[in-house]
């Protein structure tokens, strides 16, 4: 039986069939979930993670389908090693996806924690980011990255601080990189998801406290991976070929819900 989506009535989205496109952070959650897509609208798929085994997993599923995917280890916190795959692959397309998290006071964020914050979600982002622009600029069509920050990037929660933080350099990293590569052809922009329902968080969201969070978000949902379908191929896709320095947001409306 074929997969619901493998259907001839896929939408298209010009600039992303026959490409090349990376995706960090791959091994599990919105990272899978971006490659398989990318996959599915016939982009040749290079799915990175340092964890190899589960993107070697996700790659063979989609292999089994028919899909270009090809898995590899990377370590974004590792620049010679970031450089050398950007090297070899010259991505068109880029999800700047991987990250970690932290929840604690911000009197017990320890530097350790903080440190490894900054590694992945600002360092690693630049790095990435610096290492596909400086392909992309000797070709004449340029290229299209993605950063993926988070509303918290502009409003604040409790208890991540750290990472708040790291998602607010992203947005200006964004926007900065985007002035700096236009001129390459290179746009550079961000998407920022609220709130997803994951596998791994829907105990949370069952739960009394979780369903007072989403009281809060103006549409009384949570987002869906699959919400960030249209977005992520609006901002790679030549149909959003006058855009960069932008930021997507979506979140059910949370970013303008009354304080």
């Amino acid at each position: 039986m074929p997969h619901p989506q493998d259907t001839q009535h896929r939408p298209i989205w010009p600039g992303i069939a026959g490409s090349i496109a990376l995706v960090t952070g791959a091994s599990s959650g919105l990272g899978a979930h971006f490659a398989t897509l990318l996959a599915e609208q016939g982009a040749q798929v290079v799915a990175t993670a340092r964890r190899l085994e589960r993107v070697e997993t996700l790659c063979t599923g989609l292999q089994a389908r028919g899909l270009a995917a090809r898995p590899m280890a990377l370590d974004v916190t590792a620049p010679a090693e970031v450089r050398a795959a950007m090297a070899e692959i010259a991505p068109d397309l880029v999800v700047n996806n991987a990250g970690v998290s932290h929840s604690c006071p911000a009197l017990e964020l320890t530097s350790e924690t903080l440190d490894a914050v900054i590694d992945t979600n600002i360092k690693g982002v630049f790095t990435v980011a610096q290492a596909a622009a400086a392909n992309m600029r000797h070709r004449a069509s340029g290229g299209a990255i993605v950063n993926v920050a988070s509303i918290l990037g502009s409003r604040v929660a409790g208890q991540v601080a750290a990472y708040a933080a790291s998602k607010g350099a992203v947005l200006q990293m964004t926007r900065a990189l985007a002035l700096e590569w236009a001129r390459h052809g290179i746009r550079v922009n961000a998407l920022s998801p609220g709130y997803i329902e994951t596998d791994l968080n829907q105990d949370f969201f069952a739960s009394d406290a979780g369903q007072a969070l989403i009281r809060r978000v103006p549409m009384r949902r949570l987002g869906r991976p699959e919400d960030l379908d249209g977005p992520l191929l609006l901002l790679l896709s030549d149909l959003g070929r006058a855009m960069t320095g932008a930021d997507l947001v979506v979140d059910g409306g949370h970013l303008v819900s009354s304080l």
